[in-house]
């Protein structure tokens, strides 16, 4: 075993060896040499959807290529969210949601259907426009939006090869202004639900689930527009929420230094959507995560759902983020032919507790079709997560195209039955 471990260090990779080439050329060389292999990135999934036993190949060390050419930019397989947002800020453009941290890679982020928040927005992998990779035969395989397996090539749960570059929508830059409320009565979030979510662009509900009345925070972030365009006031008055005193960390009672700036400063996209700066370790470091996904109409009986069994998860929680995306075609996307919102736990290190409480949880969102999120911590048996999307059948074929030999198959991946 290589020893090495994910982000989070709850997980040891079980690869024989993990490789770093420096060039197509000698990525090719590394499929060549034959056995299982899988691509790493930059080791932020909670869960072994990156390990394999034979070879774990992490691109980190080829060039990490960055082109920006009118409305799309070309970005490397190495790239990470944090190296490409100031160059797209230096040529006037911006993508249209980030996720939560940027230090997390592009290609990575896309394969597994990560996303940012937003009522009109959708994940992080819908921006793709290109997909490029090398299959383990070695072959250079590019899928555009024009193409017919394209919406099974972008969420691939690195099932389909290495992926070597992407191409993204882009837009002209923006600026961004975060607030900070504490306190928002539960009651009435759930009463009209749609209308917190609209106070912002991007919007998140945190709670620690230990007050049965109110969630813990809630953060807008707004775009800077001509002319202003403020917070409507009474909405956060009927809530029952305060404005922040201060600076506030997404984990109460945490230092907020590593937190981008809030009350209301306006501030590049990219030092606003993302909750954390690049030079900081993003959240509290000890962390696990689960993730899951619910049709937006569902959203305040599944929130009502978790509130109560809130006894259940509290006492593993550092705290749980709640943000609603669009819909997008995406096969094996979470929010696959649906808007949704997310019910996002960050979980104290206790993986063998965590992994207890999760079937209750995941029984008390079961009747609103849940879907987990690729590459964080979940339970439920692999037909339960394939009955979840109507194209499962339709990717496992496009896998099996791309890949005859299994070469890409792994523990994660026979466990879904892919």
């Amino acid at each position: 075993m290589s020893g090495e471990r994910n982000w989070a260090e709850n997980l040891v990779y079980r690869a024989e060896r993990v490789v770093r080439p420096r060039t197509i050329d000698e990525l090719r060389e590394v499929l060549a040499s034959g056995g299982p292999v899988r691509a790493l990135g930059t080791r932020h999934c909670f869960n072994d959807i990156a390990d394999t036993t034979g070879t774990l190949i992490s691109l980190a060390d080829m060039p990490r290529e960055i082109e920006v050419s009118g409305d799309t930019v070309r970005v490397a397989g190495g790239v990470r969210y944090g190296d490409l947002a100031p160059v797209l800020e230096e040529n006037g453009r911006a993508l249209a949601t980030l996720a939560s941290l940027p230090h997390i890679s592009v290609a990575g982020a896309v394969a597994t259907g990560t996303h940012g928040s937003g009522d009109r927005v959708p994940s992080l992998s819908a921006a793709v426009r290109s997909v490029t990779l090398v299959t383990p035969g070695g072959d250079d395989v590019t899928l555009t939006r024009d193409d017919a397996d394209f919406g099974g090539a972008v969420v691939h749960l690195g099932a389909l090869g290495i992926v070597t570059a992407l191409e993204l929508d882009t837009e002209p830059s923006y600026e961004v202004a975060q607030y900070a409320f504490d306190a928002p009565r539960w009651d009435e979030i759930l009463a009209d639900y749609d209308a917190v979510t609209s106070l912002g662009d991007s919007v998140s509900i945190f709670t620690t689930w230990r007050d049965p009345q109110a969630a813990d925070q809630l953060w807008v972030k707004r775009r800077v527009r001509p002319g202003g365009d403020e917070i409507d006031d009474s909405i956060i008055s009927r809530l029952g929420a305060r404005a922040a005193d201060g600076p506030r960390h997404p984990i109460p009672g945490v230092d907020a230094e590593a937190c981008n700036a809030q009350g209301g400063v306006p501030g590049p996209w990219f030092e606003r959507l993302p909750h954390f700066r690049m030079d900081f370790t993003p959240s509290v470091g000890a962390e696990l995560q689960s993730e899951f996904f619910v049709a937006r109409a569902d959203a305040p009986a599944a929130i009502e759902a978790v509130r109560g069994i809130a006894g259940v998860v509290s006492p593993l929680l550092h705290v749980c983020e709640i943000r609603s995306i669009s819909a997008d075609d995406l096969w094996l996307s979470p929010s696959s032919g649906r808007d949704s919102v997310a019910l996002h736990f960050t979980w104290r290190l206790d993986e063998p507790a965590v992994r207890a409480a999760l079937p209750t949880l995941e029984k008390a969102l079961a009747p609103f079709d849940v879907r987990p999120h690729w590459g964080k911590i979940f339970t439920m048996p692999g037909e339960e997560v394939a009955a979840r999307y109507p194209r499962w059948h339709d990717f496992r074929a496009l896998r099996a195209r791309l890949d005859p030999m299994d070469r890409l198959q792994n523990a994660y991946t026979r466990r879904l039955e892919l």
